[in-house]
């Protein structure tokens, strides 16, 4: 379903020079798994999947969603992926009907075929009660519902988290977290990037640790901790990156 191949995104700066953000990476994800990109603050993971999402162009290699090339066919791209991140982004004088209407009709949604939509996504999300409050109104896990909401309205058989769960309460996190099973469950294909070591060992089926832009390791966490050497997996991500 998503397939990257030797994938490369340099940026120019002045005092650094060309800044290799992404490195020649290859990964592929398929229906029903989680693929996982671990590593720090700047280690590649957003850029990555900005170019997966076509926010953001390559400088070298491929990258695929549902056998559609990213750079040639980005709407159509576009319209099989939701995208989630930890920041809502949401349009504080709207309601939440209002804002998950208009990603449906983003996302080429008809009128008919989104009013029933967002009462099923609703029911799923149990947020019947406030979907007819500005989202200025809400509060954290009631705002992230409501990103949930549009992220899926459209049904995207592709679901890409950056981090979805930095800067929330424990409660919204775990929400989050939740739907990401809930989404590998019904067999669609996730990516899902993380600097939390907890999230990636409950949630991925492999795992690419990635640093400086390269990929450092890649595997299920039980096979990386076991090429670490460590019985726990922040260990044998330390000893993998060679921070010590």
């Amino acid at each position: 379903m998503i397939s990257v191949k030797n994938l490369s995104k340099i940026f120019k700066d002045r005092k650094r020079g060309e800044v290799r953000a992404v490195d020649n990476v290859s990964f592929t994800c398929d229906p029903g798994k989680i693929f996982g990109l671990l590593g720090p603050n700047g280690a590649g993971k957003t850029t990555t999947l900005r170019i997966i999402a076509t926010t953001m162009k390559p400088t070298s290699g491929s990258v695929e969603v549902d056998g559609l090339d990213v750079q040639k066919q980005p709407s159509q791209v576009r319209a099989k992926i939701g995208f989630l991140t930890g920041n809502t982004g949401l349009y504080q004088r709207l309601t939440a009907r209002e804002v998950i209407t208009y990603f449906g009709q983003l996302n080429g949604m008809d009128r008919k075929s989104i009013g029933p939509r967002i009462t099923e996504i609703a029911k799923w999300l149990d947020m019947e009660d406030f979907l007819g409050t500005k989202c200025s109104k809400l509060s954290s896990g009631m705002q992230q519902k409501v990103n949930i909401a549009r992220t899926i309205v459209h049904d995207p058989p592709v679901m890409v988290f950056d981090e979805p769960t930095v800067g929330l309460d424990i409660l919204a996190a775990r929400s989050i977290v939740e739907f990401i099973q809930f989404c590998k469950n019904q067999g669609k294909c996730i990516i899902f990037s993380t600097h939390i070591m907890r999230e990636a060992e409950r949630l991925c089926d492999e795992v690419a640790i990635i640093h400086k832009g390269k990929f450092f390791a890649q595997g299920t966490v039980d096979a990386l901790k076991q090429v670490a050497g460590e019985q726990e997996f922040e260990e044998a991500f330390v000893k993998i990156v060679g921070e010590e």
